[in-house]
């Protein structure tokens, strides 16, 4: 095979640059004590299985939010909707009182945050944790979910977020 001049490793830009050609849904994750709850953005999810109906989440290692999350046993995905970038970014700064002035209920299954007006949320328990580099793999087991409103998800692609109607 013929070395090509367009190849190189996998560092960290690179990495980052040939897989933001791939649009991702944009999720907050959510969970933690009802009373303190925790939230965090995550570019990584997916559905697994629909036998047992399984999704996957990854967090960073590196996370404030996430060990909360973690020691609660569940959580809430809440998939964005179209214009709700600056709720994204809100959730995407480490510290601070994410929840301050944002509206949300208690997922029926596990109480985690199910956001106001997302797009879709899925409300699971922790079914296994895997490491994986510089992040976790988590499986989450569905327990309940629902569509909470109508009109497209919020994508993010390029370094961007773009609606996707």
């Amino acid at each position: 095979m013929a070395e090509r001049s367009d190849l190189t490793r996998p560092d960290s830009k690179n990495f980052r640059q040939v897989l933001g050609r791939l649009p991702t849904g944009v999720v907050i994750v959510t969970g933690g004590d009802p009373q303190d709850p925790s939230g965090l953005v995550c570019g990584s999810f997916m559905s697994v299985s629909l036998e047992p109906p399984l999704v996957a989440v990854s967090p960073a290692k590196t996370s404030s939010s996430w060990p909360a999350i973690e020691a609660e046993g569940s959580f809430c995905a809440n998939v964005l909707a179209e214009g709700q970038q600056d709720l994204a970014q809100h959730f995407a700064v480490s510290g601070g009182d994410k929840f301050a002035g944002i509206g949300w209920e208690p997922a029926p299954a596990t109480g985690a945050p199910i956001l106001n007006d997302v797009a879709a949320w899925i409300d699971c328990r922790i079914y296994k944790q895997i490491e994986a580099g510089d992040h976790w793999l988590v499986l989450g087991e569905v327990l309940e979910l629902s569509l909470h409103r109508d009109g497209g998800a919020l994508v993010f692609h390029g370094g961007q977020f773009h609606p996707l109607s």
